[in-house]
């Protein structure tokens, strides 16, 4: 960002730009996306805009970054306290999946069509870092093996996220059998761990 923001106003004003931002991306792809439509989306001025990101791609890191603090957030809050594993997997899964309805098409065009640098390469390589961190010690309150709980971690983080971003993709996310159905892969992956087949 040019400026951060200080005041209440002025945080709010970001936020409108970001959540627009989103809005525009997810409905109109990397190719329809202008600052002008973000401005008129979001009810500010393309300068104002310019006072907080000085380019499209900058707007774009913003919105990666908002995407990024709502997964690890929904992973986080999923494993608090001293919960059952079946609880602990549903509320997992329904923070997922209301993470990536607010714009169900804006993930795909994230990783598949708008241009990174490397700040969002670094922003990515440090949100991978703390995402298996997040799930690694989620994976530790329901496993008493400690050895191999970061591998266990990755294959569950590969499976939920593989699961999401495909109903995603699919327009599938509400699809309660889908809910159902991932919930019984964590609850018997979590369990079972470890055994031997």
């Amino acid at each position: 960002m040019r400026k951060q923001p200080r005041q209440a106003r002025s945080r709010a004003t970001v936020e409108a730009i970001i959540e627009a931002g989103a809005h525009v991306l997810s409905a109109l792809g990397w190719a329809g996306f202008t600052t002008n439509k973000v401005a008129d989306a979001a009810g500010v001025s393309i300068g104002s805009l310019y006072q907080y990101f000085p380019d499209k791609l900058s707007l774009v890191e913003a919105i990666r970054r908002r995407h990024f603090d709502q997964v690890l957030s929904v992973i986080a809050e999923s494993a608090e306290g001293d919960k059952p594993l079946k609880r602990f997997a549903q509320e997992l899964v329904r923070g997922m999946i209301e993470a990536h309805s607010i714009h169900p098409t804006l993930h795909q065009v994230l990783l598949d069509e708008a241009p990174g640098d490397r700040g969002s390469r670094a922003a990515h390589a440090s949100f991978q870092s703390r995402y298996l961190d997040h799930y690694t010690a989620a994976v530790a309150q329901y496993r008493r093996r400690r050895k191999d709980n970061e591998t266990v971690a990755r294959v569950l983080s590969s499976a939920v996220e593989g699961v999401i971003h495909n109903a995603a993709r699919r327009d599938m996310l509400e699809a309660p059998e889908l809910q159902k159905q991932l919930v019984e892969l964590i609850c018997a992956y979590l369990s079972g761990a470890g055994r031997s087949v």
